[in-house]
């Protein structure tokens, strides 16, 4: 009897041109299906080709619209399951509700759990995703979650740009991102530095004042693992101008969200240049002349195949 425990990757309609750059590196097109929208709002959606016996890979970026992305992926993974592939992985270069991971007060929910569980309950076994804003969200799953950082596609960007290692100082935009500033500041064996954050009233957050290296004369990286409505990032650039005197400063964020006034804030920004992913795919409204969008569609492609042939993941990463 042939095995037909083949790989085929197929993509929902959040994210088309990343999920169709994975297929081009895995060297095979994407598998055929139909997706399509009923006058009521409803999703509907027909596997065109036999995926019985088959490892599937279905890539979707939970963005905006979220709620209809989302739906649109538990649909094509209850299409999936019902057509008796071998096993279904979920690729999402961007994990929507990751924000709301814990109880910060009383009687709300943990929707990035419940997101968890309706991926499973749809048919997920597996999971592949990038840069969680949380990377306890892992826990949340009872089945395997790979977790790929986007840091080596950032890192090669950063070393292309030439930059003076002398002239650099990484700044982490506020206490809760200095684990990820670290990690950055241990690959580019540089000074790092942190903007303490002092919140003056419950809708106005003023950055004040910076702890650790000098940033006077330098070049000022700022990582984060998104980029929603920029108030934050963009706070941290002016400090680093006004307070830290810092002649550059640099933004690299995984996602670009991009929601609110984050494109009026990012264009009326002291900086020189914001580098993003394609985890989320950008329109031509949002692309500001000193904006630059990096792939990870081989990251991701790495990624899928490594999974695809039992092999490790984690060695991505040594």
């Amino acid at each position: 009897m042939q095995n037909n425990f083949q790989l085929k990757v197929f993509s929902g309609r959040a994210n088309v041109p990343l999920a169709e750059k994975i297929a081009e590196h895995i060297g095979d097109p994407l598998g055929k299906i139909e997706l399509k929208d009923f006058p009521d709002g409803e999703f509907w959606a027909r596997i065109d080709e036999d995926v019985r016996g088959r490892d599937v890979f279905v890539v979707q970026s939970t963005c905006h619209p979220v709620n209809q992305n989302l739906m649109e992926l538990l649909i094509m993974l209850d299409s999936f399951k019902r057509a008796s592939a071998a096993r279904i992985t979920v690729v999402l270069p961007y994990y929507g509700y990751a924000r709301q991971d814990r109880k910060a007060e009383g009687r709300v929910p943990i929707s990035a759990k419940l997101v968890a569980n309706l991926l499973t309950s749809a048919g997920t076994q597996r999971v592949l995703t990038v840069d969680l804003h949380a990377a306890q969200i892992q826990g949340f799953f009872d089945i395997p979650v790979d977790h790929l950082y986007a840091s080596p596609v950032i890192l090669q960007h950063v070393r292309r740009l030439g930059l003076d290692t002398n002239d650099i100082v990484v700044l982490s935009p506020d206490e809760g991102s200095v684990k990820r500033a670290l990690r950055y500041q241990k690959k580019l064996n540089v000074n790092m530095a942190i903007v303490d954050k002092r919140r003056v009233s419950a809708e106005k957050v003023e950055n004040a004042n910076l702890i650790g290296a000098s940033l006077e004369g330098k070049v000022a990286l700022i990582f984060d693992d998104m980029i929603s409505t920029a108030g934050t990032v963009v706070s941290a650039v002016r400090t680093a101008r006004t307070v830290g005197k810092a002649k550059a400063v640099y933004i690299f964020a995984t996602h670009a969200v991009l929601c609110g006034d984050a494109i009026k804030n990012l264009r009326e920004a002291p900086v020189e240049r914001i580098v993003v992913t394609d985890t989320i795919p950008l329109p031509p409204e949002k692309r500001l002349p000193n904006i630059d969008v990096l792939t990870v569609a081989e990251l991701l492609a790495d990624g899928i195949k490594r999974i695809h042939y039992n092999q490790s993941v984690s060695e991505m990463f040594v």
